[in-house]
């Protein structure tokens, strides 16, 4: 590979100035023709790269934003992040992205390389461990030292900063409410999360359904599976032991293999047991039965943060910041895994 030359090289070969190679390279008006050609013709065939990071310390800009997420195995923020790279590309932007595993030493370690001049702002879903342990100071020093914070899903009411959530309340109480409307009386929940704000407005969404339509509430298909538990068995045991006829899964994974244990003990979906499950995975339509989804809309929303970041980032100096929380609207796509609400009446 070639070596890369520097502008201190070029200048010394044509015995000019930096600035007149510098110049001559953004073909500025002020150099002569001749001048222009002959030290464009040698920086490119010496392999001649500005320095990105030279040009940042010069400019106090890094064109480059930081994303911090939980996880890259859920579907979810796959999409976010894709809508948030779009959006970068667009406005000429760099992307660093970091994934926590949803542990909080993680996105202290990762938020403190950042904030070391590496992005000039960032965009964050919090750890599970962060929500759980309520410890901020990490993004209270990024907000002071190095740029505005976006927060995106999973967030927390005591950063004074924008965010960009899902109306998880109600998204919960309208699936509930489409079980309830197509027979379903003993509805249970799973997820395999549950120190995580978002789970908290499912649950509060399911049993706000519940009372609306004066259905009991049985704690115990309330499913919140930790760690150190055994998915299977937790499921196998519900549904020996308790009355089930539908379950939303509060995230993909709960909602896929519960279908599938239900479906290996013999219950026919939907006709025995209904399912629901937060976010839309493309692959959801070519399991068996296809399950009907909560659209969260995740790219628009990856869209979203990454503009309001970035407009943060651009905004003149001395400007009031005026913080704001925008709410994406969600979509309930019916499959097979639901009974239709048309043969319910």
């Amino acid at each position: 590979m070639k070596q890369r030359i520097t502008l201190k090289q070029i200048a010394n070969t044509f015995n000019v100035s930096i600035a007149t190679v510098s110049k001559a390279l953004k073909d500025s008006h002020e150099i002569s023709n001749a001048t222009k050609l002959k030290i464009q013709e040698y920086a490119y065939t010496h392999n001649y790269r500005p320095n990105s990071i030279a040009l940042s310390l010069l400019n106090k800009k890094t064109k480059t934003i930081g994303v911090i997420m939980p996880s890259i195995l859920n579907p979810f923020f796959v999409k976010t992040f894709s809508g948030i790279e779009q959006v970068a590309n667009d406005k000429g932007y760099n992307v660093i992205a970091i994934v926590s595993h949803s542990k909080l030493e993680k996105e202290i370690a990762s938020i403190h390389m950042l904030e070391n001049g590496l992005v000039d702002g960032l965009l964050i879903s919090l750890s599970e461990e962060t929500e759980a342990k309520q410890q901020f100071n990490h993004l209270k020093s990024f907000i002071d030292n190095a740029g505005p914070i976006v927060m995106f899903d999973r967030v927390s009411d005591s950063i004074n900063t924008d965010k960009v959530i899902v109306d998880d309340f109600n998204c919960a109480y309208k699936a509930t409410e489409h079980l309830i409307k197509t027979g379903c009386k003993h509805i249970a929940v799973v997820s395999t999360l549950d120190n995580v704000g978002i789970i908290k407005l499912r649950i509060n969404g399911y049993l706000k359904a519940l009372e609306d339509y004066k259905l009991p509430v049985n704690k115990k298909i309330i499913n919140l599976i930790k760690p150190r538990y055994d998915f299977e068995t937790e499921i196998k045991t519900m549904l020996d032991y308790q009355d089930v006829d539908a379950i939303i899964g509060l995230e993909e994974f709960s909602a896929v293999e519960s279908m599938v244990i239900a479906q290996d003990r013999g219950y026919n979906i939907p006709d025995d047991i209904s399912i629901i499950s937060f976010t839309s995975s493309d692959f959801f339509k070519y399991t068996k039965p296809s399950i009907t989804c909560i659209n969260q809309h995740s790219v628009f929303m990856g869209k979203t943060a990454a503009e309001i970041l970035i407009s943060k980032i651009e905004q003149p100096l001395g400007t009031e910041d005026v913080f704001e929380t925008k709410t994406i609207k969600t979509t309930l796509v019916e499959r097979k895994s639901t009974k239709s609400l048309a043969n319910s009446y």
